[in-house]
């Protein structure tokens, strides 16, 4: 399988295609109107009319654009139906876009598809070749679950709302939006100091999807509690300053900090903790801080700035 590393060059030229403006009744979270595709709430027909609105849907989250043809290459039209079976497992975490280069070949002469079939990923408005084979369905479901890990890596962590959904008839733009019931669970034991609990309830969500990253954000915040639970502050403190390469000490006086809201206090530590360090220690300081960037969100600013400075403590 030809499956390219995802980059950010330059946007779509889309100068010989209708700019048409987003139909009236499109539904929240960017997602095109268009015809049924695959019967999936995440997948949408692609055509001229739509076409710059589901570009524009990829500043929400990812938009997978599936080029194809079943009259010249009939496993492209099968890869095209698969992606929109997964874009209904992967539950908004992108939009697949099904072109039928047949019926729309002004589409693929602006984005100069080069064969079929060929899958662009667009990001943010801008494009990236990602596959340019027919593959397998467990095998695509495999690199787009890789894929999907790799951007939320990356702080890309957006999720398209289901095509046709709208806010309740009489609703305010201030209501408070509704919770995700597949996270019920793992919140109520938390609410009810229940920390293992919730751990168990984050790992099963995890285990059934890699690519939920809100899970698995829940799931190392979670852990942070579950490793700090009765842990004395100042007693941690004074084992930690008498021992600075103590790898179980700092990580432990970072969790903390951490839960404590000292967010910034607790990546430094570890940062320089694993410039002291060599071998096993700092590889396991290492490990301990990126559980601790997931926790916090890697499109939170100050991870960001962690990961630089995490960058630059190894190189």
């Amino acid at each position: 399988m030809t499956q390219q590393p995802f980059s950010r060059p330059g946007a779509i030229d889309l100068s010989a295609l209708k700019r048409a403006a987003a139909p009236a009744g499109a539904p929240a979270g960017g997602a095109a109107s268009g015809g049924a595709a695959g019967g999936s709430s995440y997948a949408v027909d692609v055509t001229e009319e739509n076409f710059q609105a589901t570009i524009e849907a990829s500043m929400t989250a990812p938009v997978l654009l599936a080029f194809f043809s079943r009259s010249r290459m009939p496993a492209s039209g099968q890869l095209a139906d698969d992606l929109a079976t997964l874009s209904g497992e992967f539950e908004g975490k992108f939009l697949a876009g099904l072109v039928d280069i047949d019926a729309t070949p002004a589409i693929a002469q602006a984005v100069q598809v080069p064969s079929v079939p060929y899958v662009m990923a667009v990001i943010d408005g801008r494009p990236a070749p990602l596959l340019q084979d027919a593959v397998p369905l467990e095998e695509l479901r495999t690199a787009l679950t890789q894929v999907m890990q790799q951007l939320a890596t990356q702080g890309i962590t957006g999720r398209h709302q289901p095509r046709g959904a709208s806010a309740p008839e009489g609703g305010d733009e201030t209501d408070e939006p509704q919770a995700d019931p597949r996270y019920a669970a793992a919140q109520d034991a938390l609410a009810a100091d229940d920390v293992d609990g919730a751990v168990a309830e984050y790992q099963k969500l995890v285990d059934a999807n890699p690519a939920d990253a809100e899970a698995a954000a829940g799931l190392a915040m979670a852990k942070v509690l579950q490793r700090t639970q009765g842990v004395e502050l100042d007693a941690a403190r004074a084992a930690a300053d008498a021992d600075p390469d103590d790898v179980a000490a700092q990580t432990l006086v970072a969790d903390l900090a951490l839960a404590g809201g000292q967010v910034d206090d607790a990546f430094d530590r570890l940062i320089d903790l694993i410039r002291r360090t060599a071998g096993d220690d700092r590889n396991q300081a290492r490990e301990h801080l990126l559980g601790l960037f997931a926790a916090v969100g890697n499109d939170d600013p100050r991870v960001l700035r962690g990961r630089q400075n995490l960058a630059s403590a190894l190189f």
